[in-house]
């Protein structure tokens, strides 16, 4: 598949800036798969498509407050976004405006809030420059990454999403870009197919009998990435860590063995899904997967997928194309156009079945 085939024109108007007020009050488009017919509904009508004896697979990775502020001792100011702790206890990190930092430098990392920026709080030595602007950093402090960060950095919201300052809200923006159900810190962008559902809407579809199976996958800075080749085939998949324990393996399977729909709750549950699965069922584990999937991919547990409206020419994309066709979708990515959808992570959502 060329990379000339994900691509797509969205006005800049339609790439949501703010969270709703109201998670399930997002639009929902329903695309079937047999006949290329499209819905326009509100997400909070999903559970009308949802039976008995379905079960709704969910990625309960969490969100860190990832991105972070420094400045080095000339008083230059670096942005970071933290991505994983490396073997050796070092942080491994993006960072912009990097461009003169050196091996062996120190440079010293602020609260975002903090009044007196003069007064360093937490020591990073640079170790090494792995390029493309990702760099290893030792960290001075005792503490774990992530209490460092509840502390020192920032929702790491999408480069698309841009605001003047008197609209910036970090308290509003930790709750509503997170999932209801998140549980297991790790990730540095939010699995945005779950940012639909409140606690009243998945109350109401267990009532339902509809089951709720729980996985992981951690999602990493590749997600933003767009395809580098002009295959898409060809595209070095980024690797991001999952795990499916086994009491929820053994829920996914029991509705599989009863003939119940599988439904994904985004992109991120598809690739751990299609990475555990054989032989029509799934198995417990955790590890790293790189799986891209493509047109052509023989999904074998998932037979339905909800999922945000994704930006062009990105891996997100062409697994949503392979599970619906990529003329259907998109057909259905210019249908959401014409009616002015909200596109990307705040945006609205579609449901594929």
């Amino acid at each position: 598949m060329d990379v000339s085939d994900l691509d797509y024109e969205l006005p800049q108007e339609l790439i949501a800036q703010q969270a709703l007020p109201m998670r399930s009050q997002s639009r929902l488009l329903i695309l079937h798969r047999k006949d290329g017919q499209i819905e326009h509904r509100r997400f909070m009508d999903v559970i009308d498509f949802l039976q008995p004896g379905n079960c709704l697979v969910v990625n309960d990775s969490k969100v860190i407050p990832a991105r972070f502020f420094t400045r080095r001792a000339t008083g230059g100011k670096i942005e970071g976004l933290f991505l994983r702790l490396t073997k050796n206890g070092a942080w491994q990190v993006l960072l912009k405006n990097a461009s003169r930092l050196c091996v062996k430098e120190t440079i010293f990392l602020y609260p975002p809030n903090q009044s007196d920026q003069k007064k360093p709080t937490i020591a990073m030595t640079v170790l090494e420059r792995e390029g493309r602007g990702v760099w290893q950093l030792q960290v001075e402090s005792k503490q774990s990454p992530l209490d460092i960060l509840q502390h020192h950095g920032v929702t790491p919201l999408p480069p698309y999403i841009h605001r003047h300052s008197t609209l910036v809200n970090e308290d509003i923006d930790r709750q509503r870009y997170q999932t209801v159900y998140a549980e297991a810190p790790g990730s540095v962008a939010a699995p945005t197919a779950g940012l639909h559902f409140d606690e009243n809407l998945l109350e109401r579809i267990q009532t339902k009998e509809v089951s709720i199976a729980r996985l992981c996958l951690h999602i990493g800075l590749g997600t933003f990435e767009p395809i580098a080749t002009d295959k898409v085939e060809e595209h070095p998949m980024h690797a991001e860590q999952y795990l499916l324990d086994q009491t929820n393996a053994d829920m996914i399977n029991h509705n599989i063995q009863n003939r119940g729909r599988i439904v994904a709750v985004g992109t991120t549950s598809v690739r751990t899904l299609e990475t555990l699965a054989e032989d029509k069922r799934v198995r417990a584990g955790g590890g790293w997967t790189n799986l891209l999937i493509t047109p052509g991919h023989k999904f074998k547990v998932v037979d339905a997928l909800i999922t945000n409206f994704h930006l062009p020419r990105t891996t997100l994309l062409a697994l949503v194309c392979a599970f619906g066709g990529a003329e259907q979708v998109l057909a259905a990515y210019r249908e959401a156009i014409g009616q002015q959808y909200r596109f990307y992570s705040y945006g609205d959502a579609m449901l594929i079945i």
